[in-house]
């Protein structure tokens, strides 16, 4: 099969048969096919794109290109979620515990944070002695104690993926909806669940930052889980502006606390509770319950205490020191510059993208993948879109770890960038709500 015959198919605007697909897919993991050669065609998918069938078959042959996990321990039907990612993403450690309050069995493999977006891994790795990297014989076990388990990707899954994911990142082709789609859902196959609830974050400080850019990435997935008989429904929520009160992983982790006894933020309790909503719904547990009273259980178990327990349960599973006041942190975070607002008004507008690459400089994240991160480092936020702030008031502050030094320099040049992300207005300015759309 001639693999320039195949860039010239699909340069032209040709559909690629399954059968080329499926070589494709096998020359990129066994490296038989040039990295030239790979990105030429991945610039043709770029330019010319690709219809349902070979999306479908273009993740289910990176699914199988490594080990797909084995689920079929669990006794009931094993969910997963996925988020495009975000600044503030503190979904799924509340998620999962919530979901156990009602017998759902959630194996979650996670990843990394790179660039602005913050890694669930990286989050959890905050708690001291919490094990991220849990072998998949232990899967049985921790699933009868917790109804969980969160892991971190091993190399064996989707290895194909991994090998596009890295040429796209230097071939200006991630920008693609076909290769977006199957890069996801193809980590999600692998991984063995039979129904996914897909968070598809829109807006300043997402991949996707028009509605309609969101809703075609979603239509695309649906599409994929479709064909590929996985249960999937998409939750496209709002990133215009941070999620809760902080970013930066100890800070986020001690905010699922707060949340988890009754004082988190209404944002993320809504997309927390309409994801699980739907995800209890694909797995049968809704018990003729309708959409509000699903939801409305789900907020009250998030916050009285019944998911904080679940919660215990998944950290001291996998290692993580507990202690009365709840998880034991490597780094706990110094609040270092308060940043005042600079005159009265309403806040319009909050630019997420730089607030987290803002949040990177102070040690939050990573902008190569060799970075060591500053577990205590990140933003706190004291106003959000549609507060009234008076000059004077705090807008947000920077936080360090408290056994790091950062120079004044840096913590004021970070304070002048936080300026230029913020947009006032004279006038009210309505708050937003941080779910868009549901689709399935």
């Amino acid at each position: 099969m001639s693999f320039v015959n195949m860039i010239e198919k699909k340069r032209y605007n040709g559909e690629l048969t399954d059968e080329e697909i499926r070589f494709f897919v096998k020359g990129v993991t066994d490296g038989s096919i040039p990295d030239y050669q790979i990105s030429a065609l991945l610039m043709a998918i770029v330019l010319n794109g690709m219809n349902d069938r070979e999306m479908t078959t273009l993740t289910l042959a990176m699914a199988d290109s490594g080990e797909r996990q084995d689920l079929s321990f669990c006794d009931d039907m094993p969910v997963d979620k996925h988020s495009t990612g975000g600044v503030g993403d503190k979904v799924t450690p509340l998620l999962l515990p919530l979901l156990a309050t009602y017998g759902i069995t959630s194996v979650k493999l996670s990843g990394r944070g790179l660039g602005f977006t913050g890694g669930t891994i990286d989050k959890f790795e905050s708690i001291k002695g919490f094990n991220t990297s849990v072998p998949a014989d232990d899967f049985p076990r921790l699933i009868r104690e917790t109804g969980m388990v969160l892991s971190a990707q091993t190399p064996d899954l989707a290895p194909a993926d991994k090998v596009l994911y890295s040429l796209r990142d230097v071939t200006g082709t991630v920008d693609s909806i076909p290769l977006i789609a199957s890069s996801i859902m193809s980590k999600k196959i692998a991984g063995g669940a039979k129904a996914l609830v897909l968070d598809v974050t829109c807006g300043s400080g997402a991949f996707m930052k028009t509605v309609d850019r969101a809703e075609e990435l979603a239509r695309a997935m649906i599409s994929i889980g479709k064909l590929a008989g996985i249960k999937t429904v998409v939750v496209i929520s709002d990133m215009d502006q941070p999620l809760g009160r902080t970013c930066g992983n100890t800070l986020e982790m001690q905010e699922v606390m707060e949340t988890l006894t009754g004082k988190g933020a209404p944002d993320v309790i809504k997309v927390v509770c309409t994801i699980a909503r739907e995800l209890i719904k694909l797995a049968g547990k809704d018990n003729g319950m309708d959409d509000n009273e699903i939801y409305d259980d789900c907020v009250k178990r998030l916050t009285s205490g019944e998911a904080l327990a679940s919660f215990i349960k998944l950290v001291s599973s996998q290692g993580g020191e507990i202690t009365m006041a709840g998880p034991s942190y490597v780094e706990l975070p110094h609040e270092a510059l308060r940043i005042s607002a600079p005159s009265d008004g309403y806040v319009k507008s909050i630019r997420t993208d730089a607030i987290g690459s803002l949040s990177v400089l102070l040690g939050a994240g990573r902008a190569t993948k060799t970075d060591t991160i500053d577990y205590g480092a990140g933003i706190c936020f004291y106003a959000k879109v549609g507060d009234h702030v008076k000059r004077g008031d705090v807008l947000c502050s920077l936080c360090h770890g408290v056994s790091r030094e950062v120079p004044e320099e840096l913590l004021f040049d970070v304070m002048e960038k936080v300026y230029e992300c913020y947009e006032f207005s004279d006038t009210p300015v309505e708050e937003r709500d941080p779910i868009i759309k549901v689709l399935d």
